[in-house]
């Protein structure tokens, strides 16, 4: 669910608000709560949406009952300091009031908590420390809070004002759109401020800019998506550049027209192969497109702007799709084990702006949907590769190996093949360890297994040769 359905359920008639409110699922921005929780049971659903990429907090609504909060003036007060006496530093939350008719058909109210996505990592007071993910609050452990206090500074660069940029500077027309998809009644003023979009100089910030200016790119050069397709497997260089002539384009834009564009041209432009399905030949896509999509939504909404000179790059090959994009994981995720990746936005307001007008879900669904289109296709598995400053997607068109093989392979063989192949080139060991981030050890145990099922092969003079090389086999 997006978080335009509760602004569809708030603006409701007053006599249908609550009902609504109570149908809604639980998730990433959404939260009901009881008007007799206790200030710090409700600050760590403040402190976890903080953390995360801010949500909405009804209070007043508990099991299907609609309690209300009018008779209960010494909590809400309680409540309203919630942030301020139990979370550290205190979680940015906007309280206000909508009416609704109470189990006992009276007039009531409820109490909204609408939570900004904070600039460093909340704690509890007592050092506890929580985080959004899904429907729940998770406490996180010793690493997983390193990892968010690490990245959290270049995070909250999309929280960033744009001077001299007001409401008045942005699209009226994406606006509208995007009042009419929220189901929102108040101003543009009004929206951009739940959403995070407007700083409190009153500039829109970074996010509201790229999402709905006309052209981004005055501010943000580098805010592009580079479409480009080869000739062949390989980029060439100098005069021997395999780009075919006339497709090569630079997409510029608001995000949401950018991806829209670009998406365009990929399906136009995506490698195709010829089979023969239920005795017609037909036509279809090397890559799956849900893969590719999901690749390109992901570099787009989570890339760094704060990085200038870079854009996102999109080439494609015969034999398969890389998306690069600019900023590296977050924190100590570990790009060899993408599925194990913990959920995190590098650009918050972004992410739930995307996703309130359907162009992505909730966070971590991306990464486990590509590997499902692949493993679905029978094809390999997606591999990253994280640069200095940027990390590449590569979705190949080569074949998934047979279930009887994986079985005989140590533990992350595959992973180190796909890998291997996704660099279209012989590496040594000393590489592949760089590229994988494995133990001399257990890179050489899953190397030697490859080699044994004839999937990889090595070429050099003696065992001990420093520059033998490691390559995929034909």
């Amino acid at each position: 669910m997006s978080t335009n359905e509760v602004d569809r359920a708030l603006n409701a008639d007053i006599r249908q608000r609550a009902a609504q409110l109570l149908a809604l699922p639980e998730d990433q921005w959404f939260e009901r709560k009881s008007v007799r929780i206790a200030p710090k049971d409700l600050a760590k659903t403040l402190c976890a949406m903080g953390n995360a990429e801010g949500g909405t907090v009804i209070i007043g609504l508990s099991n299907g009952a609609v309690e209300g909060t009018r008779n209960h003036a010494k909590s809400v007060n309680a409540l309203r300091q919630a942030s301020m006496d139990h979370t550290s530093p205190p979680v940015r939350t906007h309280f206000s009031t909508v009416g609704c008719i109470n189990d006992l058909q009276e007039l009531d109210n409820l109490l909204i908590a609408h939570v900004q996505p904070g600039e460093a990592v909340h704690e509890m007071t007592n050092g506890d420390c929580y985080l959004r993910v899904g429907d729940e609050s998770r406490k996180l452990g010793f690493a997983q809070r390193q990892e968010l206090h690490f990245d959290r500074g270049v995070a909250q660069f999309d929280g960033s004002p744009v001077s001299n940029m007001t409401p008045a500077d942005l699209d009226p027309t994406l606006l509208r759109n995007y009042r009419l998809n929220a189901g929102f009644s108040g101003t543009n003023t009004q929206l951009l401020r739940n959403r995070g979009l407007l700083a409190s100089t009153g500039d829109v910030t970074a996010a509201g800019y790229l999402l709905f200016a006309p052209n981004p790119t005055e501010g943000f050069p580098h805010a592009v998506i580079r479409v480009v397709r080869y000739r062949s497997t390989s980029r060439g260089s100098g005069a021997n550049l395999n780009v075919e002539a006339g497709f090569d384009e630079r997409v510029e834009g608001p995000i949401p027209t950018a991806i829209g564009r670009a998406r365009s041209l990929i399906d136009a432009w995506q490698p195709r192969r010829t089979r023969l399905l239920g005795g017609t030949f037909v036509d279809e896509p090397v890559v799956p497109p849900d893969a590719w999509m999901e690749g390109l939504v992901n570099a787009v909404v989570h890339r760094s702007y704060s990085l200038a000179g870079d854009h996102v790059r999109v080439e494609i090959f015969p034999d398969r799709i890389e998306i690069t994009s600019p900023g590296r994981f977050p924190g100590l995720a570990d790009p060899t084990r993408p599925l194990d990746i913990s959920r995190y936005a590098r650009n918050p307001r972004i992410a739930r702006v995307c996703t309130d007008l359907r162009i992505t879900r909730e966070l971590g669904e991306g990464i486990r949907r590509m590997f499902e289109e692949m493993r679905d296709r029978g094809l390999t598995d997606p591999a990253y590769r994280q640069g200095t400053g940027s990390v590449t997607l590569t979705l190949s068109a080569q074949s998934r190996l047979p279930e009887d093989v994986l079985q005989r392979l140590p533990r992350g063989a595959s992973d180190t093949l796909s890998a291997l192949r996704a660099t279209h080139q012989p590496l040594g060991t000393g590489d592949l360890l760089e590229l994988t981030g494995l133990s001399r050890p257990t890179l050489v145990k899953q190397l030697n297994a490859l080699r044994a099922e004839g999937l990889v092969q090595w070429t050099g003079r003696s065992p001990k040769d420093p520059r033998a090389m490691w390559e995929p086999a034909e």
